[in-house]
Protein backbone atom coordinates (compact mmCIF):
# COMPACT_ATOMS: atom_id res chain seq x y z
CA UNK A 1 0.00 0.00 0.00
CA UNK A 2 1.49 3.17 -0.70
CA UNK A 3 2.07 5.92 2.11
CA UNK A 4 -0.19 9.01 1.93
CA UNK A 5 1.69 11.69 0.57
CA UNK A 6 1.10 14.64 2.89
CA UNK A 7 1.56 18.14 3.20
CA UNK A 8 1.34 20.70 6.09
CA UNK A 9 0.39 24.26 5.77
CA UNK A 10 1.53 26.38 8.91
CA UNK A 11 4.37 25.34 10.58
CA UNK A 12 3.28 27.10 14.32
CA UNK A 13 3.28 25.44 17.47
CA UNK A 14 0.53 23.16 16.70
CA UNK A 15 1.76 21.70 13.23
CA UNK A 16 4.48 19.82 15.68
CA UNK A 17 1.61 17.72 17.03
CA UNK A 18 0.79 16.72 13.22
CA UNK A 19 4.09 16.74 11.78
CA UNK A 20 5.61 14.20 14.73
CA UNK A 21 2.32 11.97 14.47
CA UNK A 22 2.44 11.48 10.55
CA UNK A 23 6.32 10.49 11.12
CA UNK A 24 5.17 8.22 13.67
CA UNK A 25 2.42 6.43 10.99
CA UNK A 26 4.05 4.01 8.72
CA UNK A 27 1.46 4.75 5.86
CA UNK A 28 2.12 8.75 5.37
CA UNK A 29 5.04 10.43 3.95
CA UNK A 30 5.69 14.01 4.63
CA UNK A 31 6.06 15.14 1.47
CA UNK A 32 5.44 18.91 1.95
CA UNK A 33 5.68 21.66 4.30
CA UNK A 34 4.54 25.15 3.90
CA UNK A 35 4.46 28.85 6.03
CA UNK A 36 4.58 32.51 5.54
CA UNK A 37 7.96 32.44 6.94
CA UNK A 38 10.68 30.94 4.59
CA UNK A 39 13.25 30.04 7.50
CA UNK A 40 10.40 28.24 9.58
CA UNK A 41 9.39 26.22 6.81
CA UNK A 42 12.68 25.38 5.86
CA UNK A 43 13.34 24.64 9.55
CA UNK A 44 10.48 22.43 9.91
CA UNK A 45 11.31 20.60 6.22
CA UNK A 46 14.77 19.77 7.72
CA UNK A 47 13.41 17.98 11.06
CA UNK A 48 10.73 16.10 9.27
CA UNK A 49 12.31 15.09 5.84
CA UNK A 50 10.33 16.65 3.80
CA UNK A 51 11.20 17.09 0.43
CA UNK A 52 9.22 20.57 -0.95
CA UNK A 53 8.96 23.56 1.19
CA UNK A 54 6.48 26.27 0.33
CA UNK A 55 5.42 29.63 0.95
CA UNK A 56 2.47 30.09 -0.63
CA UNK A 57 -0.42 27.29 0.26
CA UNK A 58 -1.88 27.42 -3.40
CA UNK A 59 1.38 26.16 -4.90
CA UNK A 60 0.87 23.59 -2.41
CA UNK A 61 -2.10 22.39 -3.24
CA UNK A 62 -1.14 22.58 -7.47
CA UNK A 63 1.71 20.05 -6.58
CA UNK A 64 -0.24 16.19 -7.96
CA UNK A 65 1.95 14.29 -5.85
CA UNK A 66 0.48 15.52 -2.86
CA UNK A 67 -3.04 13.29 -1.37
CA UNK A 68 -3.49 15.15 1.82
CA UNK A 69 -3.12 18.41 3.76
CA UNK A 70 -3.25 19.33 7.81
CA UNK A 71 -4.53 23.01 7.84
CA UNK A 72 -2.66 24.82 11.34
CA UNK A 73 -3.02 28.04 10.20
CA UNK A 74 -4.64 30.82 11.82
CA UNK A 75 -8.88 30.59 11.96
CA UNK A 76 -9.42 33.38 9.79
CA UNK A 77 -7.67 30.96 6.70
CA UNK A 78 -9.31 27.56 7.59
CA UNK A 79 -12.08 28.28 5.27
CA UNK A 80 -10.35 30.00 2.34
CA UNK A 81 -7.74 26.78 2.70
CA UNK A 82 -10.18 23.89 3.74
CA UNK A 83 -12.51 24.95 0.13
CA UNK A 84 -9.34 25.46 -1.76
CA UNK A 85 -7.93 21.66 -0.75
CA UNK A 86 -11.04 19.88 -1.22
CA UNK A 87 -11.61 21.61 -4.98
CA UNK A 88 -7.95 20.98 -5.46
CA UNK A 89 -8.71 17.34 -4.88
CA UNK A 90 -6.71 16.91 -1.33
CA UNK A 91 -8.29 15.34 1.42
CA UNK A 92 -8.07 17.68 4.36
CA UNK A 93 -7.66 17.43 8.60
CA UNK A 94 -7.76 21.45 9.66
CA UNK A 95 -7.30 22.32 12.99
CA UNK A 96 -10.59 23.30 15.28
CA UNK A 97 -12.14 25.51 14.79
CA UNK A 98 -13.27 24.78 11.37
CA UNK A 99 -13.70 28.15 10.59
CA UNK A 100 -14.88 31.90 12.35
CA UNK A 101 -18.26 31.75 11.16
CA UNK A 102 -21.90 29.86 10.64
CA UNK A 103 -21.33 31.44 7.08
CA UNK A 104 -17.84 30.08 6.70
CA UNK A 105 -18.53 26.82 7.78
CA UNK A 106 -21.61 26.21 5.50
CA UNK A 107 -19.18 27.34 2.58
CA UNK A 108 -17.01 24.80 3.94
CA UNK A 109 -19.22 21.99 3.79
CA UNK A 110 -20.91 22.66 0.44
CA UNK A 111 -17.41 22.05 -0.81
CA UNK A 112 -16.14 19.23 0.83
CA UNK A 113 -19.94 17.72 0.41
CA UNK A 114 -19.19 17.88 -3.68
CA UNK A 115 -15.84 17.29 -4.12
CA UNK A 116 -15.78 13.89 -2.36
CA UNK A 117 -12.94 14.43 -0.29
CA UNK A 118 -12.62 13.46 3.61
CA UNK A 119 -12.62 16.78 5.88
CA UNK A 120 -11.63 15.98 9.52
CA UNK A 121 -12.13 18.44 11.89
CA UNK A 122 -9.61 18.81 14.18
CA UNK A 123 -11.68 17.98 17.51
CA UNK A 124 -8.86 15.87 19.21
CA UNK A 125 -10.51 15.52 22.59
CA UNK A 126 -12.77 13.17 20.39
CA UNK A 127 -10.03 10.73 19.75
CA UNK A 128 -8.02 10.27 23.41
CA UNK A 129 -8.65 6.63 24.57
CA UNK A 130 -10.71 7.27 27.59
CA UNK A 131 -12.88 9.47 25.58
CA UNK A 132 -13.61 6.34 23.27
CA UNK A 133 -13.77 4.10 25.75
CA UNK A 134 -16.35 6.49 28.06
CA UNK A 135 -18.30 7.06 24.54
CA UNK A 136 -18.30 3.47 23.74
CA UNK A 137 -20.38 2.98 27.05
CA UNK A 138 -22.56 5.60 26.54
CA UNK A 139 -23.66 4.22 23.40
CA UNK A 140 -24.27 1.03 25.06
CA UNK A 141 -26.59 2.80 27.35
CA UNK A 142 -24.69 2.76 30.37
CA UNK A 143 -25.43 5.88 31.69
CA UNK A 144 -28.95 6.16 29.93
CA UNK A 145 -30.12 9.47 28.93
CA UNK A 146 -27.38 12.23 29.47
CA UNK A 147 -29.26 15.02 29.66
CA UNK A 148 -27.04 17.54 31.80
CA UNK A 149 -23.60 18.53 31.35
CA UNK A 150 -20.78 21.33 32.57
CA UNK A 151 -17.55 22.19 31.47
CA UNK A 152 -14.94 24.23 32.63
CA UNK A 153 -11.87 25.08 31.17
CA UNK A 154 -9.90 28.02 33.34
CA UNK A 155 -6.43 29.68 32.77
CA UNK A 156 -5.79 31.71 35.53
CA UNK A 157 -3.22 33.41 33.65
CA UNK A 158 -2.79 32.12 30.04
CA UNK A 159 -3.24 34.34 26.99
CA UNK A 160 -1.04 33.31 24.21
CA UNK A 161 -0.78 36.87 22.57
CA UNK A 162 0.03 36.99 19.03
CA UNK A 163 -2.64 36.21 16.61
CA UNK A 164 -4.37 34.08 19.22
CA UNK A 165 -5.50 37.91 21.06
CA UNK A 166 -6.47 39.15 17.59
CA UNK A 167 -10.26 38.60 16.80
CA UNK A 168 -9.44 39.33 13.59
CA UNK A 169 -7.18 36.52 12.69
CA UNK A 170 -8.72 34.21 15.52
CA UNK A 171 -12.57 34.59 15.56
CA UNK A 172 -12.41 34.96 19.51
CA UNK A 173 -10.58 34.18 22.64
CA UNK A 174 -10.96 31.45 25.39
CA UNK A 175 -14.02 30.28 23.90
CA UNK A 176 -13.15 29.33 20.29
CA UNK A 177 -9.36 28.27 21.15
CA UNK A 178 -9.95 25.95 24.44
CA UNK A 179 -13.99 26.53 24.76
CA UNK A 180 -14.59 24.74 21.68
CA UNK A 181 -12.70 21.67 22.92
CA UNK A 182 -14.59 20.87 25.95
CA UNK A 183 -17.96 21.86 24.12
CA UNK A 184 -17.27 19.41 21.40
CA UNK A 185 -16.27 17.04 23.88
CA UNK A 186 -19.60 16.89 25.65
CA UNK A 187 -22.17 17.46 22.86
CA UNK A 188 -19.68 14.11 21.46
CA UNK A 189 -20.49 12.57 24.55
CA UNK A 190 -24.09 13.50 24.64
CA UNK A 191 -24.74 11.77 21.43
CA UNK A 192 -25.01 15.12 19.35
CA UNK A 193 -28.22 16.24 20.07
CA UNK A 194 -29.70 19.35 17.78
CA UNK A 195 -28.68 22.75 19.76
CA UNK A 196 -31.71 25.08 19.46
CA UNK A 197 -31.22 27.88 21.95
CA UNK A 198 -27.81 29.65 24.17
CA UNK A 199 -27.67 32.13 26.49
CA UNK A 200 -24.57 33.50 27.35
CA UNK A 201 -22.25 36.35 28.77
CA UNK A 202 -18.53 37.21 27.87
CA UNK A 203 -16.26 39.25 29.77
CA UNK A 204 -12.95 41.90 28.90
CA UNK A 205 -11.68 42.53 32.33
CA UNK A 206 -8.41 42.10 32.90
CA UNK A 207 -6.91 41.85 29.82
CA UNK A 208 -4.15 39.81 28.61
CA UNK A 209 -2.34 40.80 32.48
CA UNK A 210 1.20 41.38 31.08
CA UNK A 211 2.04 43.09 34.39
CA UNK A 212 2.42 39.49 35.72
CA UNK A 213 5.93 38.96 37.48
CA UNK A 214 7.09 35.35 38.57
CA UNK A 215 4.82 33.42 36.39
CA UNK A 216 5.42 32.38 33.46
CA UNK A 217 2.94 30.91 30.94
CA UNK A 218 2.99 30.32 27.12
CA UNK A 219 3.51 32.76 24.44
CA UNK A 220 2.44 33.32 20.83
CA UNK A 221 5.68 33.61 18.54
CA UNK A 222 4.11 37.36 17.59
CA UNK A 223 3.16 37.73 20.98
CA UNK A 224 2.89 41.77 21.38
CA UNK A 225 1.07 42.79 25.10
CA UNK A 226 -0.36 45.58 23.34
CA UNK A 227 -2.51 44.44 21.16
CA UNK A 228 -5.75 42.13 22.60
CA UNK A 229 -9.10 42.59 21.30
CA UNK A 230 -10.34 39.19 22.53
CA UNK A 231 -12.26 38.75 25.65
CA UNK A 232 -10.62 37.20 28.54
CA UNK A 233 -13.52 35.27 29.70
CA UNK A 234 -17.20 33.09 28.55
CA UNK A 235 -19.79 31.38 29.81
CA UNK A 236 -22.69 30.00 28.66
CA UNK A 237 -26.13 27.30 29.20
CA UNK A 238 -26.87 25.37 25.98
CA UNK A 239 -29.96 23.80 25.19
CA UNK A 240 -30.71 21.15 22.82
CA UNK A 241 -34.18 20.06 21.43
CA UNK A 242 -34.37 16.36 23.54
CA UNK A 243 -34.06 18.98 26.03
CA UNK A 244 -30.53 17.80 27.35
CA UNK A 245 -28.40 21.21 28.33
CA UNK A 246 -24.81 21.76 28.75
CA UNK A 247 -23.34 24.70 30.83
CA UNK A 248 -19.86 26.11 29.92
CA UNK A 249 -17.22 28.18 31.35
CA UNK A 250 -14.22 29.12 30.23
CA UNK A 251 -11.25 31.87 30.41
CA UNK A 252 -7.50 32.85 29.18
CA UNK A 253 -7.01 34.71 32.45
CA UNK A 254 -9.21 34.91 35.47
CA UNK A 255 -8.53 35.34 39.40
CA UNK A 256 -8.44 31.94 40.47
CA UNK A 257 -6.69 30.12 42.66
CA UNK A 258 -5.07 27.69 40.02
CA UNK A 259 -5.99 26.62 36.37
CA UNK A 260 -9.15 24.28 36.23
CA UNK A 261 -10.64 21.39 33.60
CA UNK A 262 -13.34 19.70 34.15
CA UNK A 263 -15.72 17.64 31.99
CA UNK A 264 -18.97 16.28 33.74
CA UNK A 265 -21.90 14.52 32.11
CA UNK A 266 -25.14 13.05 34.05
CA UNK A 267 -27.71 10.81 32.75
CA UNK A 268 -30.56 8.76 34.46
CA UNK A 269 -28.53 5.55 35.15
CA UNK A 270 -25.00 6.81 35.99
CA UNK A 271 -22.75 9.62 35.33
CA UNK A 272 -19.05 10.24 33.95
CA UNK A 273 -16.35 12.52 34.25
CA UNK A 274 -13.77 12.87 31.81
CA UNK A 275 -11.23 15.94 33.17
CA UNK A 276 -9.53 15.68 35.07
CA UNK A 277 -9.49 11.73 35.13
CA UNK A 278 -11.86 9.28 33.52
CA UNK A 279 -14.15 7.98 36.26
CA UNK A 280 -17.59 6.20 35.90
CA UNK A 281 -20.59 7.01 38.78
CA UNK A 282 -22.94 4.39 39.00
CA UNK A 283 -25.11 2.45 41.45
CA UNK A 284 -24.74 -1.65 42.53
CA UNK A 285 -26.57 -3.34 44.66
CA UNK A 286 -27.96 -0.25 45.88
CA UNK A 287 -24.87 1.63 46.88
CA UNK A 288 -23.67 4.25 44.89
CA UNK A 289 -19.72 3.34 43.39
CA UNK A 290 -16.89 5.31 41.29
CA UNK A 291 -15.40 3.55 39.12
CA UNK A 292 -12.25 4.03 37.95
CA UNK A 293 -11.14 2.45 34.26
CA UNK A 294 -7.43 0.98 34.49
CA UNK A 295 -6.28 2.37 31.29
CA UNK A 296 -2.42 3.90 30.35
CA UNK A 297 -3.74 7.06 31.58
CA UNK A 298 -5.70 8.87 33.75
CA UNK A 299 -7.15 11.61 31.64
CA UNK A 300 -6.72 13.81 28.61
CA UNK A 301 -2.93 12.70 27.11
CA UNK A 302 -2.03 14.95 24.72
CA UNK A 303 0.74 13.05 22.19
CA UNK A 304 -1.95 10.00 22.10
CA UNK A 305 -5.01 11.69 21.29
CA UNK A 306 -2.94 13.55 18.45
CA UNK A 307 -1.72 9.92 17.40
CA UNK A 308 -5.16 8.42 16.97
CA UNK A 309 -6.45 11.76 15.76
CA UNK A 310 -3.65 10.99 12.72
CA UNK A 311 -3.86 7.36 12.42
CA UNK A 312 -8.24 7.69 11.74
CA UNK A 313 -7.14 10.46 9.06
CA UNK A 314 -4.90 8.03 7.22
CA UNK A 315 -7.51 4.93 7.44
CA UNK A 316 -9.77 7.48 6.06
CA UNK A 317 -8.25 8.55 3.21
CA UNK A 318 -7.22 5.26 2.50
CA UNK A 319 -10.23 3.39 3.41
CA UNK A 320 -12.54 6.46 1.49
CA UNK A 321 -14.43 6.18 5.22
CA UNK A 322 -15.72 9.41 6.96
CA UNK A 323 -14.45 10.27 10.00
CA UNK A 324 -15.51 10.78 13.79
CA UNK A 325 -15.40 14.27 13.44
CA UNK A 326 -16.79 15.48 9.81
CA UNK A 327 -17.70 18.52 8.44
CA UNK A 328 -21.12 18.41 10.12
CA UNK A 329 -19.81 18.85 13.10
CA UNK A 330 -17.89 21.04 12.66
CA UNK A 331 -20.79 23.05 11.35
CA UNK A 332 -22.91 22.07 14.27
CA UNK A 333 -20.38 23.42 16.85
CA UNK A 334 -19.70 27.29 14.87
CA UNK A 335 -23.77 27.58 15.46
CA UNK A 336 -23.20 26.96 18.82
CA UNK A 337 -19.69 28.97 19.21
CA UNK A 338 -21.39 31.96 17.21
CA UNK A 339 -24.76 31.87 19.30
CA UNK A 340 -22.66 32.19 22.37
CA UNK A 341 -20.64 35.39 21.10
CA UNK A 342 -24.05 36.61 19.74
CA UNK A 343 -26.17 36.26 23.19
CA UNK A 344 -23.59 37.40 25.08
CA UNK A 345 -23.74 40.95 22.71
CA UNK A 346 -27.00 40.95 22.72
CA UNK A 347 -27.71 40.60 26.72
CA UNK A 348 -29.99 37.63 25.96
CA UNK A 349 -30.93 34.36 24.35
CA UNK A 350 -30.91 33.57 21.24
CA UNK A 351 -32.29 30.68 18.74
CA UNK A 352 -30.30 28.87 17.15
Amino acid sequence: MAAVQIGVIGNGSISASHLNAYKNNKNANIYAVCDLNEERARSAAEKYGAEKVYTDYRELLADPAIDAVSICTWNNTHAEISIAAVNAGKHVLVEKPLCRTVEEALEVQKAVEASGKVLQVGFVRRYDANAQLLKSLADQGEFGDIYYAKATAFRRLGNPGGWFSDIERSGGGPLIDIGVHVIDLCWYMMGRPKPVAVSANTYRKLGNRSNIQNLSFYKAADYDASKNTIEDMANALIRFENGASLMVDVSFTLHAKKDEMSVRLYGDKGGMEIDPEAVIVSEKNNTIVNIHPQTDHKGFHFESGFQNEIDHFIGNVLNGTQPISPVQDGVEIMKILCGIYESAEKGHEVKL
